[in-house]
């Protein structure tokens, strides 16, 4: 099964992804393919550049092929990314400061991105 997971909740990122899903993705016993990681208000914070938490997901997206993206509008709101609040959902706006891989979009984007390998399942946490 291929899912997605959206990190929308408060502390998403730094409680479920950081002490469940990905130590599980890192020793290869999460369950299921992880094909793209959606990240909204402030788990995007887990991403910013040498963050240890980051820097690990960076390592087994690479490894995996599994999309990072960051809200473009959370990111802007952040000083996380280039870009003004009229480009958000345009795909102009581009990542700053974060771990290496990850892209800044909206909804347009990411259904773009995922396309051409669905997920079976969208999971929001």
């Amino acid at each position: 099964m291929k899912v997605a997971y959206v990190f929308t909740s408060n502390m998403a990122s730094t409680f479920k992804l950081a002490t469940m899903i990905l130590p599980q993705l890192e020793n290869g016993n999460h369950g299921a393919e992880v094909i793209g990681m959606m990240f909204f208000d402030d788990n995007i914070f887990c991403l910013r550049e040498d963050d240890p938490v980051g820097e690990r997901l960076a390592k087994v997206a690479k490894e995996q092929n599994i999309l990072l993206m960051v809200c473009d509008q959370c990111a802007v709101r952040r000083d996380l990314a280039d870009g003004t609040f009229e480009q958000c959902g345009s795909g102009e706006v581009t990542a700053k400061g974060l771990v290496d891989g990850v892209v800044a979009g909206c909804f347009p984007q990411l259904y773009g991105a995922l396309d051409g390998n669905p997920p079976d399942q969208v999971i929001s946490l």
